[in-house]
């Protein structure tokens, strides 16, 4: 390990290629994004605030990944600059109240889903195809320990969110593979 972070053999270098981390500005993704760059990999880093001093990537985008427009904002700076070979997912998290399902509004359970699993299907509808035609790459998402032993009465939300994109990422990974 060097002062500016871990060495990589060549077999494990990620030099040339360009990857996309979405989530917040703090902890998981700040040592996913820092990781990445280590390895060689040009890093765009996406959240839905810019974050404060310190942010490792070589990019940053703001956008909002749940909605529709965030996610097109940053599948168009992406085609911008020719594509990806990584998109990592790590966008995620609770506003929902306490409470259990009684708790939860219609609106509550959008939110749920439109952050912690349809933005990743979003991304995805728009960035693999261009993987595809190049001929591979890579796409990986965090998920929560909440998708196989939920918390009921505070975030049951949450876990079926990401319960669900567990089941999403196995049928892609299925469906992608042999591409």
């Amino acid at each position: 390990m060097t002062a500016s972070g871990p060495t990589y053999p060549a077999a494990l270098s990620l030099d040339g290629r360009r990857a996309v981390v979405t989530g917040g500005t703090k902890g998981a993704w700040a040592a996913v994004v820092k990781r990445l760059r280590h390895a060689g990999a040009y890093v765009i880093a996406v959240a839905r605030g810019r974050p404060g001093e310190g942010i490792d990537a070589d990019e940053f985008v703001a956008a909002d990944i749940s909605t529709h427009e965030g996610a097109d904002a940053v599948a168009a700076h992406v085609r911008g600059l020719g594509g990806v070979q990584i998109l990592v997912h790590v966008a995620g998290g609770s506003s929902s109240p306490g409470g259990g399902f009684a708790s939860l509004t219609d609106d509550h359970w959008m939110d749920e889903l439109q952050l912690n699993l349809l933005g990743a299907v979003r991304l995805h509808r728009a960035l693999a195809p261009a993987m595809i035609e190049a001929g591979g790459g890579t796409i990986v998402h965090f998920v929560s320990i909440q998708g196989r032993m939920p918390l009921y009465d505070g975030t049951l939300g949450y876990a079926a969110a990401k319960a669900a994109l567990r089941t999403y990422s196995k049928g892609l990974a299925n469906e992608l593979a042999p591409k």
